[in-house]
């Protein structure tokens, strides 16, 4: 599997047997000539000279999609966010655009769109395996948006395939062999695309078509694949996995990444599924570049070709899967050849007063507080007269105390760092990969310490994992219009202390998706509150509040 630099051309899969079952979708195993049957279905179906934006959920079809662009010579997009004024900015003056998904409606309106999900039944002779150009492009991957504005970064083909055959042989070796492998990350954000579809696809494993969430779904969808099995997760999604009281099928291994694990919680989740745990260094514009066991160790070994420097208190990568050397965005120490500590993310770098410290340490320290379900710290923008800034904290801790939270933080803390104020929230909306977009965390500062006015908005967003989407509806989730106003008229009596008496007047102006960004703004009439829930710049549904006769007496 490895590549030399005199090879300019691989196969689009592997050298296995065409028997050999590479994924397994709705209890069936599927090999690797029915894959590439469908592969080449579909790729003789997209246009010449198209750019593909693959907005499928199953895993499966996601897969055909993406593998059918690169035979077809086709970029695929893949955003990170389903909500529509992503996906618009995505495609905007994109020629030749085609929309993939596996709904029965195509997600983004005045796009070509082109449905999968039929599985075609193999026929005539056995399929040629088509060759692929190293040096082709074949996606285009957003970073998450937690720092900032999402920025798109292009992968070759022959690139991906070295990090994927030098992450393998280290998990593999971690896991005693190749495994079955199920993810609950997101498809198109980096490190789902290569752990939970490239991985088993070109290292000999076995990819589930299935992304579970609840500690439930994930151990049935566990329980049908054969084992030696990967579970790819995430530190959100871990800690949701070892809270529930649910038995969980045995795995061979477990891997992690998107944000530091604790070797707490590393430990906890060793001893849980009595197997080893591995952590991912890496990045969107990097790709995957190290690992740990960080329930054994707290320093990280590159991968096999990787090499690191550092210059003018700058670190660079260089070599393996990397076309030119790329600068780290974390701070980092290097303690010998291949390996090194990781110190902070440059983005999470704070100055209060003239003391440095780090967002990650501190939400990390604030989720460890007894009753704290979730939290994250934040800087607000300097007050009146340049007043120095104090960190603020959004929490959400049903019955916890502010002073319960200070007192449980003031012994780890230099007072400095202790949040003032503590706002409540009821949820603290996150990606897939259980991050909060930079995005998010500006609307709340905005709305809860944008000034000494009542707030005129909030962020508004419905997690895939919710329980009500299975039902409404199966196949195309979207959030139910009673969900909307419910959480409209919350939003307002909490943030002004009103009490509404009832709805006088509603409009739907379009669906609302699972994990789309909107907020919720209201202004104040004599006859009551006027709401709006907006998705960008677009209308999701307006109305009027009336207003109870004590709050408007």
């Amino acid at each position: 599997m490895s590549v030399t630099p005199s090879i300019e051309t691989l196969p689009l899969l592997p050298d296995f047997p065409p028997e050999q079952v590479l994924t397994y979708r709705d209890g069936q195993a599927l090999c690797r000539d029915d894959f590439l049957c469908d592969i080449l279905w579909l790729a003789e179906r997209l246009p010449e000279g198209a750019h593909v934006l693959n907005l499928s959920h199953d895993r499966y079809w996601f897969a055909v999609g993406l593998f059918a662009a690169i035979s077809r010579g086709a970029l695929s997009l893949l955003p990170n966010s389903p909500a529509v004024e992503h996906l618009a900015a995505v495609c905007a003056g994109v020629p030749h655009l085609v929309c993939l998904g596996d709904q029965d409606v195509s997600p983004l309106a005045g796009v070509n769109y082109l449905r999968v999900g039929e599985a075609v039944p193999a026929t005539g002779p056995r399929p040629e395996m088509p060759r692929i150009a190293c040096e082709q492009r074949i996606a285009c991957v957003f970073t998450s948006g937690s720092t900032g504005t999402p920025q798109p970064h292009f992968k070759t083909f022959g690139r991906m395939w070295l990090a994927i055959a030098a992450g393998a042989e280290r998990l593999w070796d971690a896991a005693g062999g190749r495994c079955s492998v199920i993810g609950t990350v997101p498809l198109r954000h980096m490190y789902g695309l290569e752990s939970s579809v490239l991985l088993p696809l070109w290292a000999g494993g076995r990819m589930s078509a299935r992304t579970p969430f609840f500690p439930a779904d994930v151990a049935a969808a566990l329980a049908e694949l054969p084992a030696p099995r990967l579970l790819v997760t995430t530190p959100f999604h871990l800690t949701k996995l070892l809270d529930a009281d649910v038995e969980m099928p045995a795995v061979a291994a477990l891997l992690s990444a998107t944000a530091p694990l604790s070797p707490a919680l590393a430990a906890r989740a060793e001893e849980r599924f009595g197997a080893p745990l591995l952590e991912i260094y890496g990045s969107t514009e990097t790709g995957q570049l190290a690992t740990r066991r960080p329930a054994r160790q707290l320093d990280w070994q590159v991968l096999p070709g990787i090499t690191m420097r550092q210059e003018n208190g700058e670190t660079f990568v260089s070599g393996g899967h990397l076309e030119a050397p790329q600068a780290l965005n974390d701070h980092v120490e290097m303690l010998g050849p291949g390996e090194f500590s990781l110190l902070d993310r440059k983005a999470d770098m704070i100055n209060v007063v003239g003391k440095r410290t780090s967002l990650a340490m501190l939400n990390h320290l604030l989720a460890r507080v007894p009753g704290v379900r979730d939290g994250v710290f934040c800087l607000p923008p300097a007050g009146r007269d340049d007043e120095a800034r104090r960190l603020a904290a959004f929490v959400v801790a049903p019955g916890v105390s502010a002073n319960e939270i200070l007192s449980a933080l003031r012994p780890q803390l230099d007072p400095v760092f202790l949040p003032r104020p503590i706002i409540f929230v009821d949820l603290i909306p996150r990606d897939g990969n259980g991050k909060v977009q930079a995005a998010t965390l500006q609307a709340l500062i905005k709305a809860h310490l944008g000034g000494d006015q009542a707030p005129a908005a909030v962020p508004l967003l419905f997690p895939v994992e919710h329980p009500m989407f299975p039902g409404h509806f199966p196949g195309r989730p979207i959030v139910p219009g009673v969900a909307l106003l419910d959480a409209a008229q919350r939003a307002v009596e909490s943030a002004t202390g009103l009490t509404l008496a009832g709805l006088a007047t509603a409009k739907f102006h379009r669906p609302a998706l699972p994990a789309e960004a909107m907020r919720i703004e209201w202004s104040l009439e004599p006859a009551g509150v006027r709401f709006l829930i907006r998705s960008g710049e677009q209308k999701v549904a307006d109305g009027r509040f009336l207003l109870a006769a004590k709050a408007s007496a």
